[in-house]
Formats: structure tokens, sequence, C-alpha cells
């Protein structure tokens, strides 16, 4: 998968739990004599009908009694009773609600929960659309700069998403001969959004537009000529109201979107700093050659040079992004810059770690990226999002047999990036020359926060940078945040509430931007360190609802769960032991010339689901445990193994199997074995040799596991379109072809192999 993907427009978290009619409070049960409710099937096709349709719906749901008083209803209770109110045209109740629901002690303030701002102005004004925008702009006047900044971008969402949520709504409701309280309360409060923005569509972009003005001073055409002679551009966004020099919010980014960069701006001028969102070299402004990774240490210190030098600034700077942003982040980091005091990093991407091969295994899932980056000057969606072309592309690939080089003659296009780093197969200086390397760790004394995920593809990336900090520098004040979330929702502001069939604990929400600010208000302004950082190692365990909090990543677990493949059997797997047992050897037959079959692989696609079919995949289980037991780090082991070949590719992938029989994905290693212990440095095997194959850099994960739960420990060959196909020659492995196995590979592995599992008891 793709660690590189930003949003093309970041959705509002307020548009998924608001709009989509999350908060549902009216009672879910109907008096006896209630007549049920249900919509018109013409409705769907006739916005009057619709309309005076969705008007009875609500006055029918106000009209069910629930017995409480205002002091006594929720939050949500009063939200749901303001939109049916506007809805049933009673805009005077309305506005009653939403001003009780303002004078709580515990009412959100707008930026986190931006519609009501609209809604306010909508019972003030009604719908008549001079009267609606002079209310809302009287609305959004009064709010405070951050408040009137998510108000501003939750309205910029584009109209097309309330329409599809109302058409949604609609569609549930026509096709269901009565509706659920739920189901209407969604579709009123859809209804109601969609009226309103509909309302103000003509109007809002030049409202939003005289409130930024009024608030920030900005530069769209920032250019910053660097020692080298390099152009670089940005976009610098102010806060009016501040005369005196502030720290700046900095942000270097490949991902050029002139609207996305003005929005990352605004948000940092939001809460008072200087917003800086700087373009890497070649993109937007700057007319020089677009080099992906390659020149971001020196040009990261060039902007940095520029801002301090700035009038506005007070010479301390924060750096924060995700992804490649992470990525450029720590680039800045390697040689030491007297103006940047900190950086907080999501998902940060290590070229040459993770990107664009992992433990030395190029992958095709980046296939498309460069071309994405490289096209123009800024981004080429209309190549990178062609699914089928670049799905269709890898499959191609792998059934012609042709070596990896040659996967873009395949698909007809040069990619000169891909070339250039398949001429890089190890983690040489090319690698190491663009993000810090051993020693350099230990110069970085500013404070970090990094944030990453159990199923963010780029966690191995993510979680290297703090592991060798830590190592180089024990003291260093770097806190990291690790949770069940993927690449994207690393970063989110709102997490999604499941990830592939894992249903998030409620704690395991919380807002990457918000922290980010309250980490950079911290470090630059003396704020206390955020309460979720209440030690260096913070992970949420799955399925205990529970954050826990470590002084390091070695102290997750009590103590490291050593378990032995066995040759006994227990049903289709083998069986793992706490004690070392003699056998002859397990093995595994590996037919790498044919491409008519692929590998089950590693890759979590399903979190929780049904056990993925194996083949001739090495599979083995351990006794059921007989307590709920925590698994929290990354797997590591050693394989004793005899093979055939000069090299090869394997996973190790660690599951937990339910008693149910569905399995959870925890952990898993990828890696090439000729690299196990070095990535710049490669060592063949010796065929009929045994051999020790150490992993260590593997997913972390922290999950409580049930009892009667077992582990089962999956080892194979890799071999599918997902990667290079490593034939085991021992040359170049993007110069193998199929026709270069010319026997099967066989791999048996022996006694002494042992997988650790970091364990906890609860």
């Amino acid at each position: 998968m793709n660690p590189f993907v930003p949003a093309a427009r970041r959705i509002p978290p307020a548009v998924i739990h608001c709009v989509a009619g999350m908060m549902l409070c009216i009672a879910a049960t109907r008096s006896v004599d209630a007549q049920p409710l249900r919509l018109a099937p013409a409705a769907e096709r006739e916005p009057a009908l619709l309309d005076t349709e969705v008007r009875r719906l609500a006055i029918a749901l106000l009209a069910q009694p629930d017995g409480l008083s205002d002091a006594a209803r929720s939050l949500r209770q009063l939200t749901d009773r303001a939109y049916l109110q506007l809805a049933a045209n009673d805009s005077t109740g309305a506005l009653a609600s939403l001003r009780t629901i303002a004078a709580r002690s515990d009412a959100p303030r707008a930026a986190d929960n931006p519609a009501l701002v609209l809604l306010t102005a909508r019972a003030e004004a009604g719908m008549a659309a001079p009267t609606f925008e002079r209310a809302l702009r009287q609305r959004l006047t009064a709010l405070s700069d951050r408040d009137a900044f998510e108000v501003g971008w939750y309205l910029e969402t584009p109209f097309f998403v309330f329409e599809r949520n109302l058409a949604s709504a609609v569609s549930r409701a026509t096709t269901r001969d009565s509706l659920s309280n739920a189901d209407a309360i969604t579709l009123v409060r859809s209804h109601v959004m969609q009226r309103a923005l509909q309302a103000l569509e003509s109007s809002l972009p030049e409202v939003l537009a005289a409130e930024n003005t009024r608030r920030y001073l900005t530069d769209t055409a920032v250019l910053v000529r660097t020692r080298e002679g390099i152009t670089l551009s940005a976009v610098v966004v102010r806060p009016r109201r501040t005369t005196t020099r502030q720290p700046t919010a900095f942000n270097f980014t490949i991902y050029t979107n002139s609207r996305q960069h003005l929005e990352t701006a605004r948000r940092a001028a939001s809460h008072g700093y200087v917003g800086v969102v700087a373009d890497a070299r070649g993109k937007r402004l700057s007319r020089d050659t677009i080099r992906p990774y390659e020149a971001e240490a020196n040009d990261t210190h060039a902007v940095l040079d520029w801002i301090a030098a700035q009038p506005w600034s007070d010479g301390r700077i924060g750096m924060y992004g995700a992804s490649y942003e992470g990525f450029t982040a720590w680039a800045a980091t390697k040689r030491k810059h007297p103006a940047l005091r900190t950086i907080v990093v999501s998902a940060a991407a290590i070229p040459g770690q993770g990107v664009p091969m992992e433990n030395n295994v190029f992958l095709t899932a980046n296939y498309a990226w460069p071309f994405y980056v490289s096209n123009n000057r800024e981004l080429d969606n209309d190549t990178y999002f062609d699914r089928n072309r670049w799905n269709q592309l890898a499959e191609r690939w792998y059934e012609s047999g042709r070596p990896f080089r040659d996967i873009d003659q395949v698909d007809g296009t040069p990619n000169p990036l891909l070339q250039r780093w398949l001429t890089h197969p190890t983690f040489d200086s090319y690698w190491q020359r663009m993000v810090p390397y051993g020693a350099d760790f230990a110069r970085i004394d500013i404070p970090v926060l990094s944030i990453t995920g159990y199923f963010d593809d780029g966690q191995i990336s993510a979680l290297h940078y703090v592991r060798e900090h830590m190592r180089y520098r024990p003291d260093a004040a770097h806190y990291l945040v690790i949770g069940p979330y993927d690449h994207g929702g690393a970063g989110a502001a709102r997490k999604s509430a499941e990830v592939r069939g894992h249903v998030l604990d409620s704690v395991a929400q919380f807002n990457t931007t918000t922290l980010t600010f309250a980490w950079l208000d911290h470090v630059l302004r003396g704020a206390p360190r955020p309460a979720l950082l209440a030690d260096k190692v913070n992970h949420q365990v799955m399925g205990a609802n529970v954050w826990r909090h470590a002084p390091s990543l070695a102290a997750l677990a009590e103590r490291p769960l050593r378990l032995y493949p066995t040759a006994a059997r227990d049903g289709a797997h083998f069986t793992l032991d706490t004690a070392r047992k003699d056998h002859p050897g397990i093995v595994r037959i590996a037919n790498m010339a044919d491409r008519t079959t692929q590998h089950v692989g590693y890759y979590p696609v399903n979190v929780l689901g049904p056990v993925p079919e194996f083949g001739d995949a090495l599979t083995f289980v351990s006794a059921p445990f007989s307590a709920p037991t925590e698994v929290s780090g990354a797997i590591s082991g050693s394989l004793e193994v005899i093979t055939n070949t000069r090299d090869f590719d394997f996973n190790v992938v660690l599951y937990e199997l339910l008693p149910d029989g569905r399995v959870f994905h925890l952990s898993y290693y990828l890696g090439r074995a000729s690299h196990v212990r070095d990535l710049a440095q490669r060592k063949l095997l010796v065929p009929g040799q045994q051999t020790t194959l150490p992993f260590t850099r593997s997913r972390m994960t922290s999950r409580r596991m049930q009892a009667g739960s077992r582990l089962l420990l999956v080892i194979d060959v890799n071999k599918d379109a997902g990667h290079q196909v490593n034939h085991g020659t021992g040359g170049d492995v993007s110069a193998e072809r199929a026709s270069d196995a010319v026997t099967p590979m066989s791999l048996r592995l022996m006694p002494g192999s042992f997988v650790d599992v970091p364990v906890r008891r609860p």
C-alpha cells in the first residue's frame, strides 16, 4: 500500500459525525399508538415534496415525549432538537435550543462543532439569503481566530458531500416501509445542512474570503533562494492582530496544492503562529528539477534560514507534518539548525527504509508515486488515481516473469525515478544522506513528538526514527503516540471508527491536529505537556479500551514469550512450544518460476476477519491462553534455515487466533535473507549450509487477547505481484527473471528457530 497519498480534500470530522447522523438522540421507542414514520417514495425525485416530507417527519419526532427537562438532556439531544425545530420551521424554538447549548458548562467550542455556528445563523435569520448571510458574517466576526478557521474549513467542504449525505439518507428512507427514529433524524439533519448550505452557495466563498482577509496577512508568492542557486516557493500567513515577533509553524511538502497550502498556513496562524508552507524543489513556483527526497536536508535549511531572518520571526521554528512531510522534518534535523526548536511528525517516511523498499525489498505499491509528484509543478491526480492501470500493471509484470527493472517497459511509460532508486538496492550512502543516520541522531537535542499506527504502512520508518534517536541519545525528549491507525489515520483529526474489520475502542480517538498544536504550544510557549503524553511511549491497547504509558519501547512488556516452531501437528498447523524440540526440519518448497500462483503474503488486508488461505506456508499455533493476555511491542526472533539458493525474501506474520475461529493481525516482518543483519551490506547464503537469520525490524502492536485465544505464526517465502521477486541467484534481484529459477526453492526450517512475543498480564 502507498504510504504517500495525502487526502485530495480532507473532509472535516464534523461533517462525518454531524452530517452523517451519528449523534442520534431521539427516544428509540415510540408510544404504541404513534403512527409509523414514513417517507413518500416520490420525495426522492421531487425536491419540494422532500421539503414537505422532512418537515412532517420533524414535527412528528418533536411530538414524541421524552419526559426530560433541558437540564437533563444531553448535548446530543439538544442538538438534535434544534435540527428538528429548524426542519419544522420553528426558528424561535431552534434558537432557544441552541442558546441552551451555548449556556451549558460542557458546551463545545465552535472549533469542535462548527455546524452549530451555521445552525445559529440559520435560526436567527431564516433561509432568506441576504439575512442568512448577514447573520453568518456576524457569527464569524465574533469568533476567535482558531474557532473561525475551523468553522470556515467546515463550511468550505465541497457541497457535493452534503448532497451525497442527503441523497444517501433519502435513498435509505424511501426503500423502507417505516423509519426508525435513528433513520429519521439522520434524514432531517442531512436535509437541514444541505438546504442551509445551498442557500449560501453563491455568497459563501466571498463571506469566507472577506473573513480571512480581515484576520490574516497572506503572501502566496514567496520565493526563497538557496545557496546552491535553487528557488523554492512558499506560502506565508500571519495573524493581523499580532504586532510582535512570533514563532513559526513550518510545513515542507512535495504535495503541492495551492488551496491546501493556504488552509495549512491559516490553521497555524489561527493558533497564533506564523504559518509557513514551503514547496519542495521544482514544485509550484520553482522551475528547478524535481528531486524527491534527495535535496530536502539542504532545502529545508534554506527555508529555516529565510524564516529566522524575517522581521516577523522571533527565531523559533517548529516543523510538523505527516508522511513525506514527516520525512522532511526529520531531514531538517540531519544537521543542527539553531532556529529549529521541535518537530511533530505523523507516519514519517524514511526513503530506503519503508519506501520505495522495506528491508531492501522493493514494493510495487509505490510504483505510481513518482508520476504523482513529478509529472507537473503540482500533483498529477489523473495519472496517480488510475487504480486499474496500476493494479493491472503489477499483475501483468508478475505474470510476464520479466525482471523488476522492466516493469516500466511493461507499462509503456518510462519511470526514471524508479530506475534511479533501483541502482541503490541497499541502504547505502545515497539513502543515508537524506535523513539522520547513525551518530547524526546523537546531535538531535530538540524535543520530538512522533505519531504512528499499528496498521500504518510507514510504521517501520516512524519507529526507526524513534529507536535510533533513543539509541544514540538516551536522554532525548522524544515522545511517541501509537494506536490502531492506518497511514492516513495517524495524521487525521478524527480517526476512522473501523480499520479493516477492527472497530476502534472509544479511547483510541484523538485529534492529531489538536495534539500537534498543543505540542508546539508546550515547546514554544511553555504550555503544559499534552495530557496524552504521560510518558515517553504512549500506546492504546486494542481490546482493553485503555492507553498505557511506558518510559521506553523496551519497557512495554514484562518479558518476551519465546516460542519455538516444532514438527508436531495440531490439525492443519504445526505447533509452537515454550521449549525447543528437536526435529529433522520442516520443509517449504516454493516454485519461484511459477507465475500462475502467488503466496498469501503478510499484509493486513483484514485486521480482523476469517483465516486467510495460507497455501503451503508454514503455520504454527500455540496452546490456548488461559487468561486474557496483552501483546505489546514488536515481535523479533531468529530462523535457523537451510536453503538451496543464495538468497530469498521472507515474511513472518503473527496473528491472534480467536476462539471463534477468526484471526486478528498483530504484527509482521518482511525482509531479505542476505540483509537481515545489515541493510547496507549484503551477505549471501551458502546453499546447503545452515544459516541463522535474526529478524527485528517488525511491526509494533498492542492488543489484549481473549482468554482461549492462541497465537498463530506464519513463515513463508515472499512471492507475489506486490514486490520484486527474489529468485535466489545472488545477483541483482531487480535483474532476475522467472527463468533464472531453474529448480524450485527448498527452505528447511531447523530446530532452534524461535519468535519472541512481547507479552504482559493485564
